[in-house]
């Protein structure tokens, strides 16, 4: 799997910030090849829009030039089109609803405003892609393929009063001057009701019953030629590569895979109310005091080891956190400048020396220390094999954090037991009462709290390299909890960053419950923490896009190299989350 570069991720950003300026909604974003409202996947609305196959040599458009055409297309849509209207009057058959949904996307593609020409092009590209794509798929080599291909371009050219493209004339010639004579009235009508979205769609309509009936004498003709349930068969196959759909394994080599995310029906019956079975062994541990201190002395000496031998900078990492996170404020003034205020009691060197220029002061606006940084890390199974590059990420991040004067916090959390422990045996010996809530012994471990500096909590630190420290993972709670020592600190900025590899997963919580119960609560604990507004809730995903729960979010490659590129991605991240 490629790793998910910083440059994907700022190309996600801008799509999903071009989709919310389109739309008017502010709740719209970009995940993997979807455009989501909060967390719910929007339809979408035209067969074209579907996510293209990657972009083939000698392709002048780039997969970002498809993708924000792709995103912008269906921004439009909400915008423009009344859904109600166009789901009352859309036709009933599969193939004229395609047409007819394929139309009222044309509609809206060619009113885009004048002010837009950036739009405009996006679109242009990402439907120039799509077309030459299903044209070397072999599409127009079948009858009924070739007559919903010269459709589709014989419509988009005369909404958007641009020729066919030169590649398929020949293919589609024959096709456009046999349908054309007969649905030329409505092309007219679609042309001159543009802007009308109920009037177009009677035109829409009439184009897609007909083109639906001329498919269904096409098959019925080849049904007197051949078995009964080919036509069938046949029309399955045009509909299938006519979206040019990709499955997840096609798409595997451009992003890395989506956290599975779900609706919670135990979750969603309580009323979006979380619950926890019982706390009582619940706990909150130095993770140094659950380790030997001669083996915490070796790990911290194998992790000294490492950190040489990957040559980062740390100095230039401490600019860039310095130049991120300490937002300049005014602090005194400096003298002696060629340019800025003139400075009076200098005056009189102009006239001794009136070649002198520096005469001027300016005002003096040093970085101010004034934020923290808590890493909250889990500490499930599956991330003991990323322990030692973790470890590794984040004690450089901390050491940096420390030489640029930023307060830093690294906190953990797991379960002391696997599948629910001591609270589980509890549950069953009480009966094994429906939808217990959270059944497990949750543990918080803390490896640098924020009032001691790396230099004092180096060895506690290498705690994180004890194994088997992880075990499960309750995230939501944990990200409350990291948020109340946050809330608790004097600093104005805060921020957490959530180190993962995959979704919430307690076994004994996920049997009596159901899969999603912990991953909804996460989803609310963060969309809270967001309203709240007094902490940035930043997610990075190891080998994981962790988009469906951390609006800002970075997805990092299974292989985790630690690296300066790596840490500037994170710098950037942080940058883009100031408060």
């Amino acid at each position: 799997m490629k790793p998910y570069s910083r440059a994907q991720q700022k190309a996600t950003e801008l799509c999903s910030a071009g989709a919310r300026a389109l739309s008017g909604e502010p709740g719209l974003h970009v995940r993997g090849n979807r455009l989501y409202r909060q967390h719910t996947p929007l339809p979408i609305p035209a067969v074209h829009l579907h996510p293209a196959p990657p972009v083939q040599s000698g392709d002048e458009a780039t997969p970002f030039m498809i993708k924000r055409g792709q995103m912008d297309a269906i921004a439009l849509h909400l915008r423009y089109s009344n859904r109600p209207l166009h789901r009352q009057l859309a036709p009933q058959p599969p193939v004229a609803r395609l047409i007819f949904d394929l139309l009222e996307q044309f509609r809206i593609e060619a009113i885009v405003p004048d002010h837009l020409p950036g739009v405009r092009t996006n679109l242009a590209r990402h439907f120039s892609h799509w077309a030459q794509l299903t044209f070397q798929s072999g599409l127009t080599e079948t009858q009924i393929g070739n007559l919903l291909y010269t459709l589709v371009l014989i419509t988009r050219s005369r909404l958007h009063t641009i020729p066919v493209p030169e590649y398929a004339e020949f293919a589609i010639e024959a096709t456009r001057a046999a349908i054309v004579p007969v649905i030329g009235t409505d092309l007219a009508g679609l042309k001159r009701q543009i802007h009308n979205q109920e009037k177009f769609a009677i035109h829409a309509c009439a184009i897609a019953d007909t083109i639906h009936a001329m498919i269904d004498a096409e098959l019925a003709q080849q049904a007197e030629n051949s078995d009964a349930s080919q036509p069938d068969n046949l029309l399955d196959k045009v509909l299938a590569a006519f979206p040019l759909l990709l499955s997840d394994e096609a798409l595997a080599d451009e992003t890395l895979s989506l956290a599975a995310s779900g609706e919670s029906k135990a979750f969603t019956q309580h009323h979006q109310r979380y619950q926890v079975y019982t706390r009582q062994y619940d706990e909150e541990v130095q993770a140094s005091s659950l380790v030997r201190d001669a083996l915490l002395v070796e790990f911290r000496d194998k992790l000294d080891e490492k950190i040489r031998n990957q040559g980062i900078n740390l100095r230039h990492l401490s600019r860039q956190l310095a130049a991120a996170l300490n937002p300049p404020q005014r602090n005194g003034w400096t003298f002696g400048e060629e340019e800025g205020r003139i400075d009076g009691r200098r005056l009189s060197q102009l006239i001794s020396s009136p070649s002198e220029r520096r005469l001027f002061c300016q005002e003096r606006y040093p970085p101010t220390a004034n934020a923290i940084v808590s890493f909250l890390i889990d500490c499930s199974g599956s991330m003991r094999d990323h322990s030692e590059k973790v470890a590794l990420m984040i004690d450089v991040m901390v050491r940096a954090l420390g030489m640029a004067g930023i307060s830093s916090e690294v906190l953990g959390f797991t379960t002391q037991a696997w599948n629910g422990g001591r609270a589980y045996s509890d549950w069953l010996r009480q009966g094994r009462p429906a939808y217990p809530g959270r059944l497990s012994e949750i543990r918080h471990l803390i490896f640098k709290p924020a009032e001691r500096h790396w230099r004092h909590a180096r060895k506690e630190m290498a705690a994180l390299l004890k194994a088997d420290l992880f075990k499960e993972g309750i995230d939501g709670e944990a990200v409350e909890w990291a948020c109340q020592r946050l809330r608790a600190r004097p600093e104005a900025r805060r921020f957490l960053l959530v180190l993962s590899d995959g979704c919430p997963m307690d076994t004994a919580t996920n049997l009596t419950n159901d899969k999603f119960y912990l991953d909804n609560h996460l989803k609310a604990v963060v969309e809270q923490q967001q309203r709240q507004g007094d902490v940035a809730v930043l997610g990075i995903g190891l080998g994981l896009d962790l988009s469906p729960y951390y609006r800002q979010n970075l997805a990092i490659g299974d292989s985790l190299e630690v690296n300066n590129r790596l840490l500037a991605d994170i710098v950037t991240l942080l940058a883009g989350a100031r408060r």
